[in-house]
């Protein structure tokens, strides 16, 4: 019987399309279980995205648990042939613990794994498979490519462990402001340019080349270069970008690694790179690449596309309401995107300007990240406090030096902590307060509260808080004062990672024009 593909969902056609074009670049299908021994995860936690495994007794008291991750089973069980090519690609169902959601999610995969003998041009062909997946389903996409060695070179030669780790998170997050504080330290410079580099692989290899030749331990090793000035010379050069803040998993990935993105889609719908660190962690002597395209993402895309594509043209802000809001419009006209109307004449929460093609979006403070995070919003404004408690997937582009306040905690007058009583801890701040203590080694009872949190230590609630303080005449009046300081805040211009792919003429002039105004300010 001949199925009729108009009964079919646009993800069941496109996982066809796909099995399609991997059975024609010679992959074979790999099938597996839905479960697997839980000792495989539980030794190999650190290639993991969450240590949250769901796990249950399988027949002869045997611990198994639904596999959380795909490649780990394939390796396991694949032959261990160094000199040979491997080639195999599935389509599986992987359960995972969402944050957001505070609960497991199924996540449906397709993707293709390379073993054995990978070169230059195994990598090459690789990522050009990725983008050919990606042009099966949508012509508009890009293939955003990185090099963790090269990033890794780099912040080595920090002293700090912990500061190297925090580089490479502004590295994934193209902040700026956190790797500024470091200028003037050579190796932070030139982290710097790299991270300034965006756009297609032929425009991009002469100005890495320039960036990194003052680096004896990339003048022999220039594979990363080879890779992209092949890139350049194939039919899909226009779609294959080099973005250095693909940083993804330093555990489980080393060397070149690649994601997808697709117009109008949030976040990266396709992952992959080489996995060396994995292969010998799991006792084989080959070398891997390979990618995963995350389906599930996918199931409308073409019609976000479409929608996409109708406003391509526009600047979508997400602004901040209350006084921040205020001062963030300040900064907005002053660097002249303007607001059509009067914010305060009327009640509406979207303002658009047809002339220069710019929407602002009235928000709540805390829900300005989730606006971009989620494409709704291209760039918006939001709190140090609130990226740090969230740990939004967005670029935090600048700062913008507004809103400045601290993340402190605090006490009655003459507060003596009893190191053998667990601490109680007050707060809206559930994450920042956690690591924070986390990092000391104390241990907390922690009450989370949504308002009036210097109340909670004066009746015997809890013993400190955690709260943002800006000029500190509340905990004055409370009679509290600030015992420690775990940050500064302040306001910073964020960005969404699909829209700085597809608008980045456009999010860049924004950028540009309140760079210069913050500059001015300082």
């Amino acid at each position: 019987m001949i199925i009729n593909d108009s009964v079919m969902l646009y993800s069941e056609k496109m996982i066809f399309a796909l099995r399609e074009l991997f059975l024609e670049d010679g992959f074979i299908p790999y099938r597996m279980s839905r479960f697997e021994e839980y000792d495989l995860y539980a030794n190999n936690k650190e290639f993991l995205i969450s240590d949250n495994v769901i796990t249950f007794t399988g027949a002869g008291g045997k611990l198994m648990a639904l596999k959380p991750d795909v490649t780990l089973s394939i390796i396991k069980n694949s032959k261990d042939l160094p000199e040979e090519l491997q080639k195999v690609f599935y389509n599986e169902n992987v359960y995972r613990y969402s944050k957001e959601a505070d609960t497991f999610k199924e996540i449906m995969q397709i993707g293709a794994e390379i073993f054995g003998r990978v070169d230059t041009d195994v990598i090459c062909s690789t990522i050009l498979l990725a983008a050919k997946s990606l042009n099966v389903l949508t012509d508009d996409y890009v293939i955003a490519v990185s090099n963790l060695d090269i990033l890794n070179f780099l912040v080595s030669k920090s002293d700090d462990s912990n500061c190297a780790e925090e580089m490479l998170r502004a590295v994934s997050r193209k902040n700026d402001a956190y790797l500024s504080e470091f200028s003037g330290k050579h190796e932070v410079d030139v982290l710097r340019k790299l991270l300034q580099i965006h756009g297609p692989v032929k425009d991009a290899v002469s100005e890495i080349e320039k960036t990194l030749e003052s680096f004896e331990g990339f003048s022999n090793d220039n594979s990363f270069l080879k890779v992209l000035s092949r890139l350049s010379e194939s039919e899909f050069a226009e779609k294959i970008f080099v973005d250095f803040s693909v940083t993804d998993d330093m555990n489980y990935y080393n060397g070149t690694v690649f994601k997808g993105y697709v117009n109008g889609v949030a976040g990266a719908v396709l992952s992959g790179g080489q996995y060396d660190k994995l292969m010998k962690k799991m006792g084989k002597r080959s070398k891997a690449v390979g990618f995963g395209i995350y389906t599930d993402k996918l199931e409308d895309a073409d019609s976000k596309t479409e929608k996409a594509q109708a406003d391509k043209d526009y600047i979508n802000i997400a602004v901040p309401k209350g006084r921040l809001g205020k001062k963030v419009f300040d900064v907005f006209t002053a660097a002249g995107i303007k607001c059509p109307t009067e914010i305060d004449a009327n009640r509406k929460l979207i303002f658009e300007d047809k002339n220069s093609c710019v929407r602002f979006f009235w928000v709540k403070p805390t829900d300005v990240a989730k606006y971009v995070e989620k494409g709704v919003a291209d760039i918006g404004v939001a709190g140090k406090d609130i990226l740090l408690e969230y740990e939004p997937d967005v670029y935090e582009i600048s700062d913008l030096k507004i809103g400045k306040c601290n993340m402190v905690v605090a006490a009655p007058k003459g507060f003596c902590e009893n190191p053998n009583k667990t601490l109680v801890v007050a707060t809206k701040f559930e994450n920042i307060a956690t690591d924070y203590y986390r990092n000391l080694g104390r241990e907390i009872d922690l009450i989370r509260l949504n308002g009036s949190i210097e109340v909670a230590p004066i009746l015997g609630l809890s013993d400190v808080i955690v709260d943002i303080v800006e000029t500190g005449k509340t905990l004055k009046e409370n009679n509290l004062e600030v015992i420690d300081v775990i940050t500064d805040i302040s306001a910073r211009l964020i960005a969404n990672k699909t829209s700085f792919k597809f608008k980045n003429e456009a999010v860049s002039k924004v950028v540009a024009k309140i760079s210069e105004i913050t500059e001015e300010k300082q």
